[in-house]
Formats: C-alpha cells, sequence, structure tokens
C-alpha cells in the first residue's frame, strides 16, 4: 500500500510538508580469510540522485520518492570480495561526512530529519574491526543524535555495539538465497517515513525502544538457508513477533562466518514503542536460535571435489550441478582457485568426451584478453586461474577455443573456452592432432570477479543452464535460477577463501565460546540484552 505522508511534518520548512531524508553507505561483504583486496575498481560508486536510482520504490513519480526530500550523498556496492582497500574507504567516508555537513549547514534553519544507511553489515577494511561501527560513529557527530537513523542489511552481516549505538531501526533480509532485498529496503524506508510522520509538530521523531541480543553462533551461510531448517521456521516466526503490540520489526542476523573479527556472530535486533514487548520479542527469538543451535545442516548433501565428481557423473539426472563452495566470489572468495578446472580435465569420461562439462566462471584478466585478442573460432594456448589464490594446483595450462565472447558492467571480458586438451605439464599444451575428439569441457572466464546467477547471463554467451551434463559454479548455496535448472546437486567442501570448515580455517580473534568452535554455549537471558 502506498505510503500517506502526513499532513504536517516535523521541522517542515514554511510551505512544505516533506521531511529531509539523507542516503549513503558502503555494501560489500568481505572475508579476511581471501587474499583478493577489494579497491573502488570493484565498486558502482553513485552520487546525488543516481543514490536514489538503485532503487525502483524510490523512482521519480512514486509515492515513496514524493513522500520525503531526498538527497542521496555517496553509496558503494560492490561483490564479495576480500578486505577493502583502507585509503579507498577513507576517500569515501571523508566524501560521505562533507556531504552530510552540508546537508546539516545549508538547509536554511530546518535540521536533517532521517537518514537511511544502507549497508551490508560485513564490510572489512584493512587494519580495523568495525567499519561501519566507525562510519556510524563518525555520521552521529556530524548529525548530531535527533536525526532519526534506520539501517538495511543482508543477514549475514554483523550488528556490533557501535552500530546498535549509532542506528535507531534496524532490519536485514529475511530470506537466503536473498530474494527480498528490495523488500527489506522498502521495509526500512517506511519504517522512518512512519516514525517522522507520527512525530509532534516542529519535534524530532521520538527514538524507538532497541534491543539487541548477541547468539555466539557462527555458521556459513549454506548451513543457515531459509530453504531448509531450522533457519526456514526460526525466520517465519519473525512476522508475527513484529505484529505485536508495540514493537516495529524483529530481525535475525545469521553473521558472517568469514571474517576473523569480535563482531562476528549472530543477533537479533527488536525496536519499537513499547519497551517491554521489544526486550521479550528479542529474547524471545534469542532463545529460540539458542535451542535450535544443534540443528544446523547444509542445505545439499556435501562431500569433497572427487566425491562430488563421482556422483555427478554416474548420475542419471542432468544437469547435475556441483558448487565449489570454498571459492564463492558471492561471499568474498578469490574466484579463481583451480582445483575443481584440473579435476575437471582430467576426469577420464570428460577427456573422452562421454560426459559434457560446464565451469562458471574463474576470473582471469589475462586469459580472457587473450581470447579477445583471438577471437571467436580461433585456437590458442592459455594458463587459467591461481593469479591471485595460487594454492595448488594452481595456474592450469590448457589448450582452447573460443567460443563466444562478451562484455559487460558485470562480467568485463568474458570468454567461453572449449577445451582441446586436458590440462597437465609445465609448459602450454600443444594442439591435439587432426581428427582427435576434444574433451567435453567448456570454460568461462571473466576479467572481472562474477557470478553467473541468472539464465540471463548464461545466454549472453550462447550458454543455457542445462545445456551440459555436469555444471560447475563457484558458489555456495544455488541462487533461484540455477535451484531451478539443477536436477540434482550437491556442494563441494572446498578449501578456499570461503571454505566451509570454519575451524579449519583458524579463526583467532572471534569471542569465545562460540559455536562450532566450542561444544557448548550459554543460553541467552535478560542480562544479555542491550539496549
Amino acid at each position: 500500500m502506498p505510503h500517506e505522508p502526513s499532513s504536517t511534518r516535523p521541522h517542515a520548512a514554511a510551505g512544505t510538508a516533506l521531511p529531509r531524508i539523507a542516503v549513503c553507505g558502503i555494501h560489500i561483504e568481505s572475508s579476511t580469510f581471501t587474499p583478493y583486496v577489494s579497491t573502488a575498481v570493484d565498486f558502482d560508486v553513485r552520487r546525488g540522485d543516481a543514490v536514489l536510482e538503485r532503487h525502483p520504490f524510490l523512482a521519480a513519480g512514486s509515492p515513496l520518492r514524493e513522500a520525503a526530500a531526498w538527497h542521496g550523498v555517496l553509496h558503494a556496492g560492490a561483490l564479495p570480495g576480500g578486505p577493502l582497500d583502507r585509503a579507498d574507504f577513507e576517500a569515501w567516508c571523508a566524501e560521505i561526512l562533507e556531504g552530510l555537513a552540508a546537508l546539516v549547514a545549508g538547509s536554511d534553519g530546518v535540521p536533517l530529519d532521517a537518514l537511511w544507511f544502507d549497508i551490508h553489515g560485513a564490510m572489512s577494511v584493512r587494519g580495523m574491526d568495525d567499519a561501519e561501527g566507525a562510519l556510524i560513529t563518525a555520521i552521529r557527530e556530524v548529525i548530531g543524535e535527533d536525526v532519526l537513523v534506520g539501517t538495511s542489511m543482508d543477514l549475514h552481516g554483523n550488528v556490533s555495539p557501535a552500530l546498535f549505538a549509532g542506528c535507531d531501526q534496524l532490519t536485514c533480509y529475511r530470506t537466503a538465497p536473498h530474494v527480498d532485498v528490495a523488500e527489506t529496503r522498502e521495509r526500512a524506508v517506511r519504517s522512518l517515513l512512519d516514525a517522522l510522520a507520527a512525530a509532534p509538530v516542529d519535534l524530532p521523531a521520538p527514538k524507538p525502544h532497541r534491543a539487541l541480543v548477541h547468539v555466539p553462533i557462527l555458521l556459513p551461510g549454506e548451513m543457515t538457508s531459509t530453504r531448509v531448517e531450522p533457519a526456514a521456521s526460526l525466520y517465519a516466526r519473525i512476522p508475527e513477533l513484529a505484529a505485536r503490540e508495540g514493537v516495529t520489526d524483529v530481525s535475525y542476523w545469521i553473521g558472517f562466518a568469514w571474517a576473523d573479527e569480535p563482531r562476528c556472530q549472530a543477533a537479533v535486533v527488536a525496536f519499537g514503542a513499547d519497551g517491554e514487548a521489544v526486550d521479550a520479542a528479542a529474547l524471545e527469538l534469542a532463545t529460540a536460535i539458542w535451542e535450535a543451535r544443534h540443528d544446523f545442516v547444509f542445505v545439499a548433501p556435501t562431500g569433497t571435489l572427487e566425491e562430488c565428481l563421482d556422483t555427478a557423473v554416474a548420475s542419471p539426472a542432468r544437469p547435475f550441478w556441483i558448487s565449489d563452495s570454498g571459492d564463492n566470489p558471492g561471499a568474498g572468495g578469490a574466484d579463481d582457485t583451480t582445483g575443481c578446472l584440473a579435476a575437471l580435465a582430467a576426469r577420464p569420461e570428460i577427456r573422452a568426451g562421454e560426459v559434457t562439462a560446464l565451469l562458471v566462471s574463474i576470473v582471469d584478466p589475462e586469459t580472457a584478453g587473450r581470447a579477445a585478442e583471438l577471437g571467436v573460432g580461433r585456437r590458442g594456448d592459455v594458463v587459467v586461474g591461481g593469479r591471485i589464490d595460487a594454492r595448488d594446483p594452481g595456474p592450469v595450462p590448457l589448450h582452447i577455443e573460443v567460443e563466444a565472447l562478451d562484455h559487460s558492467p558485470a562480467t568485463g571480458v568474458a570468454a567461453v573456452l572449449r577445451v582441446l586438451a586436458p590440462a597437465g605439464g609445465e609448459s602450454p599444451l600443444e594442439p591435439q592432432p587432426t581428427g582427435k575428439r576434444p574433451t567435453g569441457l567448456r570454460l568461462v572466464v571473466t576479467s572481472r570477479r562474477a557470478q553467473f546467477s541468472t539464465g540471463a547471463m548464461f545466454a549472453r554467451l550462447g550458454l543455457t543452464m542445462t545445456g551440459a551434463d555436469v555444471v560447475v559454479v563457484k558458489m555456495g548455496y544455488l541462487e533461484p535460477d540455477q535451484h531451478a535448472a539443477a536436477a540434482d546437486w550437491m556442494m563441494a567442501l572446498t578449501p578456499g577463501g570461503v571454505d566451509q570448515d570454519l575451524v579449519r580455517l583458524g579463526h583467532r580473534r572471534i569471542t569465545r565460546p562460540m559455536l562450532p568452535f566450542d561444544a557448548e554455549i550459554p543460553a541467552p537471558s535478560a542480562a544479555d540484552v542491550l539496549r
């Protein structure tokens, strides 16, 4: 239902009833275990009205756009990666603070009413433990305490005490895979507008009661998907909790498993008008999570890479999908480990062409550029992968034919390579003799880290999600289009910067005790509620 702005507004300038709302944020999920360093070139950076144009519900002329005077400051968003370069982070922070200061100072006596802090919640910055907390703390110093701050986040983010202290309204996604991203952001915006509409004329919006309960559980998203239990039932409880008298919203953050920082753990936040109701809702959900603490399981059958390949080759299900979960760029993996590529190229059924396989995708700007130079239909020698994360087996030499080329902002240069000779040797392989059948392996390489999560991305390269017997993707859980295309699916527990085996990764700085690193954790109590 369209939001109806109030007929009177707090802090309204003469002749207008519109509240003034600023929008800013930096949105990235960062693994501290990957060697990749995220920099400004990885980000889509927007300023001014372009910040608002990210969101269809804030399109020009839409009810929500017309309900406030919106001021886009800066938003930077990127595919998950490694820790963000400190200099780039500080440059964006300075720009955000300067932009907000200008809004506060140049408002002709009309204060800023609210700020929408549009972030992920799992951004790591080199040399920092809590980048989002530091940013919102600095923002508060500029805008003051009266401005109402709402934030929308990924459920794989973290809620640190500093972030909680700086935000009045906090909400996050309720689905994984995330099919409610736009819905969550719109919910955050509507909550801000509703609070402003309820404020007395010429007074700041009253701050809601808030409650934060940390639950010391740190699990990968692939064990907490809302497709399966217990996450499905835990998230299903949220609408009822949020509908209670005196409660506005309740959210459950899984936390981010692939960063070694003290803030990384599960969290529940509730806010609303009634402090007792808010506290009770937060503690009730936190207790339910604790009661289910030993019930979380992987969203799909798992195994080693070789076990997954054995099953896929023998299975009658086609296509059979395999997730290379340890190098998932959607969680911050480097996107160029080569264990899967080498194993596919060495597989006798694939080498003989009896089984067709597609690996999508490996980031390799050099090889993507080489493919573009060769052109479609041309053959050549390349060395693929292992340039960022060089763990064994490292770069793989191949003799290939370029089958398709594309260029897009998401992938940069993308190329489909048909493998004509298997991997092996210390130098590029020689072409196969004329007439010898090529292997059944195709590979997509890109010049930018990317995830081919939709059928449309496959189609740009003339591929389909169902065209090969075995499809290997650098993913954790499958996204909706992928899940629909897979006749069967396994998740390979591969090494990498987002290894599903958290104990194997070697966290050292997280809060303890913490599941799964310790056998047990204490039950949450009223003493654990932070307000």
